[in-house]
């Protein structure tokens, strides 16, 4: 329940009502998380059965309702455009072979993509949940269908890959991180999978099982195959890989890690992102995207959306991003960012996902200078952008903060397409994720510590 009154000046009292009624609405519809160590020491709760509400703003923040649509609108379109980027290999390669000296993900995530080139890839079908990000009574709180949208998307894909040629039990496997906290933003999706009328098995499993629990078939197939370790007589063909976890370093701790990886991409299963589409949604691919130039119609967006008027509704919502190598471009960008008082308005960025990866501001020209400049290049260097005002009251680890916050929107999309064709087989923009983080607070990932989940109140 919105309290209309409580929009203007919350009282102390209200305040303590609604933080006591959103604890209790947290955790009875399943918005929480593990708790953090720094709240429950591991020895206070040693079987992992404790839940503590998700970082959550207690009232809905104002958010334009033109920005909203037009956030809305391009969602489709920025599906296409990954799908599209995800197929042109000698674009990718060009992007990477920038970076791959001086970023080992980056090269170890490409060395992959090429060993299955040589045997040869099977899985023809690509799926992708995209998220196209923009900063900035009743019909103020739009309906949000994300857990029902990309359910939706993944029983397509399911649908898609088709039954298994051995007769053995398809399914959906969900490939996550070991200890991870996330655990029911992630249960609501395999729920909803699950409750389905299709009926679809979905399976949860830690990256470091992979290469225990799965195997490929020495067919042409290469099918994937897994035993549960609770049930080992069962065995599955792996029809969809929805990976929740294997986006950054720290997923690939040692050899046997990037193994696994290697060891999902030979299979059919259709992965959700595979290999080449996770390094469409590099930084460094964005930088390329969105650097101004001085005729639009010879962008490299152009040669992904010849549509002058779909390139230019994205280019809206695009904010200024240079690289930082050694071209004209560049060599300016690095002027901007070694300018003590310019820097202050750009963030500088890896090409990584998740919170706590970005330099802010005054921190980029010392950053920059602790490194050699060779490795420059791997950042990026993006415009901050600066929303309106908006204040408001966020709940994390049950003490209430009030103060200035920003508001940054992400519209999800689901999107199948055929890798050989480029044939779009379904394309759905899914509902939307406001996250709220504290003015003072540079990154905003929920997850990783640093922003609250939000609702749009729209304006």
């Amino acid at each position: 329940m919105v309290y209309k009154s409580y929009r203007r000046e919350p009282t102390p009292e209200q305040i303590a009502h609604i933080a006591a009624l959103v604890k209790d609405w947290s955790i009875a519809h399943g918005l929480a998380v593990r708790p953090p160590p720094a709240l429950v020491a591991s020895e206070s709760d040693p079987h992992g059965i404790l839940a503590t509400t998700a970082p959550v703003t207690l009232l809905p923040s104002p958010f334009p309702q033109v920005c909203f649509e037009q956030a809305s609108s391009v969602q489709a379109a920025y599906n296409s455009l990954y799908a599209s980027i995800s197929r042109d290999e000698g674009f990718l390669a060009g992007i990477v072979e920038e970076i791959l000296e001086v970023d080992e993900f980056i090269a170890e995530l490409w060395k992959v993509h090429l060993k299955v080139k040589e045997e040869g890839y099977l899985a023809r079908t690509a799926y992708g949940d995209i998220v196209d990000d923009t900063l900035k009574d009743g019909r103020n709180l739009p309906e949000n269908s994300s857990t029902e949208s990309l359910g939706s998307g993944l029983r397509t894909a399911f649908t898609a890959y088709g039954k298994s040629v051995a007769n053995h039990q398809t399914c959906i496997l969900f490939v996550v991180q070991d200890q991870e906290r996330n655990i029911f933003d992630q249960r609501h999706l395999e729920y909803d999978i699950e409750e389905s009328p299709d009926n679809v098995p979905v399976f949860r499993l830690p990256f470091s099982r992979i290469l225990a629990d799965t195997t490929l078939e020495s067919t042409t197939r290469r099918e994937l195959l897994y035993r549960p370790p609770h049930s080992p007589s069962e065995v599955y063909e792996v029809a969809v890989v929805y990976f929740r976890s294997a986006y950054g370093p720290s997923d690939y701790p040692d050899q046997g890690a990037w193994e696994a990886r290697l060891h999902i991409e030979r299979s059919n299963a259709i992965k959700c992102p595979s290999i080449l589409t996770q390094l469409a949604g590099a930084k460094k691919v964005q930088q390329v995207l969105a650097t101004p130039v001085e005729d639009p119609a010879t962008s490299i967006l152009s040669k992904f959306l010849p549509d002058s008027t779909t390139r230019t509704s994205l280019e809206e919502t695009f904010t200024n991003i240079y690289p930082l190598d050694t071209s004209p471009a560049g060599l300016s960008a690095r002027k901007l960012a070694l300018d003590e008082e310019k820097c202050k308005g750009y963030v500088l960025k890896p090409q990584r996902e998740g919170g706590g990866n970005n330099i802010y501001r005054s921190a980029i020209p010392g950053f920059l200078k602790s490194l050699p400049e060779s490795h420059w290049k791997s950042y990026i260097l993006m415009e901050i952008i600066t929303p309106p005002p908006v204040e408001n009251l966020i709940l994390r680890n049950g003490e209430v903060e009030r103060g200035g916050v920003i508001c940054e929107l992400g519209v999800y999309g689901t999107c199948l397409w055929n890798q050989d064709t480029g044939d779009v087989l379904s394309n759905e923009q899914g509902g939307y994720l406001l996250r709220t983080k504290g003015d003072q607070s540079e990154e905003g990932g929920v997850a990783a510590g640093f922003g609250a989940m939000d609702s749009v109140w729209l304006n």
